[in-house]
């Protein structure tokens, strides 16, 4: 499988490809919607299979097009558009159902609370990958629950690095 990512900023697609282990990562901060889409089919000549959706927006808009047919979609976000500002030119709904019709996609929600019965199994199996630093993750921080609306905003606009985090408290460890 070639892991091809969408970041914002060169520092975030340094580290998918660095230390992540992403094949390529693009930065679609620089480039319109119709690059991105060009991009992408540069960076999957044969096409897209499997499209882990977290954003939506032009990334969304980009990826599509190169979707190959009975491609799937794994759908757990909308970050471009949860305030709003990412739906200014984004595709329409008709186009993007059409796509999914014409190339026969599979699109399948994925809520992480469909999954809780496996909760303490998931973390068994990966507590310890965390640990020892074969799962590896970035988080950015913020303290202060009255930062909280701020914080919002700015992971909206792409301002943090990995998970934003909220700190309400010292930390009990």
């Amino acid at each position: 499988m070639r892991v091809i990512g969408a970041e914002g900023g060169r520092e975030k697609c340094d580290y998918a490809v660095g230390e992540l282990g992403y094949d390529i990562c693009l930065d679609h901060h620089l480039a319109d919607a119709k690059t991105l889409t060009a991009q992408v089919g540069h960076a999957a000549p044969a096409g897209v299979d499997v499209y882990y959706e977290n954003v939506g927006g032009k990334t969304l808009e980009a990826v599509i097009p190169n979707m190959n047919t009975d491609g799937r979609i794994a759908l757990c976000g909308m970050l471009a558009w949860y305030s709003g500002e990412g739906t200014k030119g984004a595709m329409i709904l008709p186009a993007l159902w059409g796509a999914i019709l014409r190339q026969r996609l599979k699109v399948q929600g994925l809520i992480v609370f469909d999954h809780y019965d496996h909760f303490s199994d998931f973390l068994s199996e990966v507590g310890p990958l965390v640990h020892d630093g074969q799962i590896k993750y970035s988080e950015t921080i913020s303290d202060g629950l009255e930062n909280t609306p701020d914080t919002f905003l700015k992971l909206l606009q792409g301002q943090n690095f990995g998970k934003q985090l909220v700190r309400v408290g010292a930390d009990p460890s």
